[in-house]
């Protein structure tokens, strides 16, 4: 029970408050405890190449030639992989309520923009920021949050604890407030800190799980991420209607609040640079020997924390202008994102307009993407487990075989997205049945899931070394296109109507689908002229 405390927030703040490191000590910390023989005099010390040895040698950190800090074999109950699988089940679930809290405040405020517009004698437009600045502030969050969540002394628990606690008071402060600007401005800030959810949440189940069973993690956990927003018009919608905007507000502070402190008293640690550079200080600490560090340290002792960002923002967008690839994934991913958002502003057009829905009911037809949800991720988890599963686990790591092999999926049902966006466009009108429009979602949705799960998977085998910084600045992409099309999408409905409108979307995500085929075909190809990709 200890070392479960020990890890956990209100652990490390308990040793922190009381100066007690025989409260919760590590095994380095016991009276007992041997050096491992690798790190005595003598032991293992580190393979550098030139440009590191020449950066080090101008470095006083280190008095000698540095000595590795490893785990302590194979099976070190440290080593987030070897954790018991229902800790790393819980933690999973953690990250996936934290996940669902952050999303769901995107569209929980959706229902309220009437009574917004009423509250302050603002505009659609104006009103319609509120969700605006919240998905653009969680686009833009992770270039800041992904970086500092890979730094070893930083880690990614810590970055979770504060910056969910700031979001929980933000949602309460966003209840209160009496401001059209204020609640605006909050809005953001609620995005802005509740995006290390996308920064890292994923990076905390890849460093638990294997390759080869990290997909089924990451597709219950993505659920999360999608169902979220789906549901939020449901969940606030017949409370506005009867209490007021404010509502949505408080809807929001009641969910995050107790993710919070679950996560405050239960989550420990899983980067494991962030484990083994706290054992390294420790270890210092016991043994007065300075050349004792671990291996992510030395990688990083020559770059300043600012210099570290500022290259983390850097290298996706030059990797964005120099990589066909990469630069596909992040334009069809910012498609498929903004066609989700804009129809936050199409459903009231058809559903409440030409199908006389009141406020309430009007967020029914999101329930349209449960049962796509459920198909796609049966669908997916299926596939993997029948035919990419077998090959990973044969095959070396970073690639784990052919990655082009493992976009089939999204290629086999890249079309489904404009199949379905052209079935909402052409029967949304109110002499054709409400479902039909909705059966229409379903399958577009089954499209948007499964082609996620596959460029996601694909960027983070092929550019293992870039992974994180490419994910946050596709989340960037994604989020403002999703922030602008809430913006642009309802007065492009009131020019070219639903179905036109609908139908230019479906007319874009043709051209991706064509896109999705060439990188499968292609692709292999382009990784081989890539400076950025693993070619073998």
């Amino acid at each position: 029970m200890r070392e479960v405390i020990r890890e956990t927030s209100i652990g490390q703040i308990a040793r922190l408050v009381f100066g007690r490191k025989d409260l919760f000590p590590y095994p380095e910390e016991l009276p007992s405890f041997q050096l491992p023989a690798s790190l005595r005099a003598g032991g293992q010390t580190a393979l550098l190449d030139r440009k590191l040895e020449y950066e080090l040698n101008k470095q006083e950190a280190f008095t000698s030639r540095p000595v590795i800090v490893d785990w302590y074999g194979a099976t070190d109950p440290a080593n987030p992989v070897n954790w018991p699988f229902r800790k790393k089940l819980f933690i999973t679930t953690q990250m996936g309520l934290y996940t669902f809290a952050v999303y769901i405040g995107s569209s929980l405020y959706a229902p309220a923009e009437a009574d917004v517009m009423a509250s302050f004698g603002a505009s659609y437009e104006v009103a319609a920021l509120g969700i605006a600045l919240y998905v653009f502030g969680y686009g833009l969050g992770p270039l800041l949050w992904s970086p500092l969540s890979e730094m070893p002394a930083v880690g990614r628990s810590g970055i979770f604890i504060v910056t969910f606690f700031i979001f929980v008071m933000l949602a309460l402060g966003a209840s209160l407030v009496n401001s059209l600007g204020g609640l605006f401005v909050l809005r953001f800030l609620l995005g802005f800190f509740g995006s290390p959810c996308l920064a890292a949440a994923g990076a905390t189940l890849d460093d638990m799980f294997v390759a080869w069973k990290l997909p089924y993690v990451l597709t219950i956990w993505s659920s999360s991420a999608t169902l979220g927003p789906a549901l939020g018009p449901i969940i606030s919608g017949f409370a506005v209607t009867e209490k007021g905007w404010r509502w949505s507000g408080w809807e929001l502070f009641w969910m995050a609040a107790p993710v919070w402190t679950l996560m405050f008293l239960t989550l420990p640690e899983t980067n494991p640079d962030t484990i083994l550079h706290r054992r390294a200080n420790r270890l210092r600490a016991r043994t007065g020997r300075s050349e004792l560090t671990s291996k992510e340290d030395l990688k990083r002792a020559h770059m300043s924390v600012s210099q570290e960002i500022i290259y983390a923002l850097i290298k996706p967008f030059q990797i964005n202008a120099l990589d066909p690839a990469i630069l596909y994934t992040t334009c069809y991913a910012a498609v498929l994102y903004a066609t989700y958002y804009s129809f936050f502003e199409a459903f009231p057009m058809v559903f409440s307009d030409m199908h006389g829905f009141n406020l309430g009911e009007s967020g029914l037809p999101f329930l349209a993407f449960v049962p796509g949800l459920f198909i796609a991720v049966l669908g997916y988890i299926g596939w993997f487990r029948l035919k990419a599963e077998s090959v990973m686990r044969r095959e070396p790591p970073p690639l784990y075989g052919f990655p082009e092999a493992r976009l089939i999926p999204g290629v086999a049902t890249t079309f489904l997205a404009p199949i379905g966006l052209f079935i909402f466009a052409w029967t949304s009108r109110p002499d054709i049945h409400w479902i039909v429009p909705i059966i229409g979602l379903t399958i577009l949705f089954i499209s948007i899931f499964i082609a996620f799960q596959c460029m996601s998977f694909y960027i983070a085998r092929c550019y293992p070394k870039y992974s994180a910084s490419l994910f946050a600045a596709n989340t960037f992409a994604r989020s403002s296109f999703a922030a602008g099309s809430i913006l642009f999408s309802r007065p492009m409905y009131e020019k070219l109507g639903v179905g036109g409108g609908v139908s230019l979307l479906g007319g874009l995500s043709i051209l991706c689908a064509i896109g999705m085929i060439c990188l499968y075909i292609y692709g292999d190809r382009l990784r081989a002229r890539s400076r950025f990709a693993q070619s073998s």
